[in-house]
């Protein structure tokens, strides 16, 4: 596993623009600070943040397809990986990112964080969602990012026999859900192929856990 990367390290690894790492700076500095009266990331893991959270998270976006605008995360928690997307995906095109968190005191730190970073917040922003997955509503959600999400992401969250169903009523027919899974992923999507059929589907390599692997679905129906 990739440890104690520096901010230098990780944008020599991603190629990301000098406003990009200053907005993930700003973030690292502000989710340093709340840490200690909030648990936003393992206490362990924040010495490797740039590795173990940022790197983790930033090798997401180029899986996206062309022409991604609109990104869900869901159960962003401390904003992994959903505002290190907002953060790089501005200079994309990605200009669409809402984050749904039903922890009142993680979306504050996440509207926070995106203020920090001089994102453009809205609808047309970033929004955070304080709510559990299953309380939004598919069709006010699709209102207020101008369509469906181009991209579904979740990390940590729950494994896939659970999550599928929560993701699936948010998408549309052509979103690409895109989910970091450990070294279960293998289980995962076999307990879940038992009630989802899936026409695209890739388990990839992760770039901070040998281990590990991101699991990319499109296509994705109800047996």
């Amino acid at each position: 596993m990739a440890k104690h990367l520096s901010p230098a390290d990780f944008q020599a690894t991603t190629g990301c623009s000098d406003a990009a790492l200053a907005r993930l700076d700003s973030y690292a500095a502000l989710l340093a600070k709340w840490q200690a009266a909030i648990n936003l990331v393992a206490a362990n893991t924040l010495p490797d943040l740039w590795a173990r959270h940022m790197l983790d998270s930033a090798q997401l976006l180029p899986l996206a397809p062309p022409g991604t605008a609109r990104w869900l995360d869901l159960g962003s928690g401390g904003g992994f990986p959903g505002l290190v997307i907002a953060a790089l995906g501005a200079d994309r095109g990605i200009t669409t990112v809402h984050l749904v968190e039903s922890d009142q005191r993680k979306a504050t730190f996440l509207r926070e964080a995106a203020r920090a970073m001089a994102l453009p917040m809205g609808d047309r922003g970033v929004t955070v969602h304080v709510k559990r997955i299953e309380a939004v509503e598919p069709a006010a959600l699709h209102a207020a990012m101008g369509g469906p999400p181009d991209v579904i992401s979740a990390r940590a969250l729950a494994a896939l026999e659970a999550l599928l169903p929560l993701a699936h009523r948010l998408a549309g027919p052509e979103t690409l859900y895109v989910f970091p899974k450990g070294r279960q992923a293998g289980d995962e999507l076999t307990a879940a192929r038992r009630y989802w059929t899936i026409r695209d589907l890739a388990r990839l390599p992760s770039q901070t856990d040998p281990d590990a692997r991101i699991v990319t679905i499109r296509g994705l129906e109800p047996a």
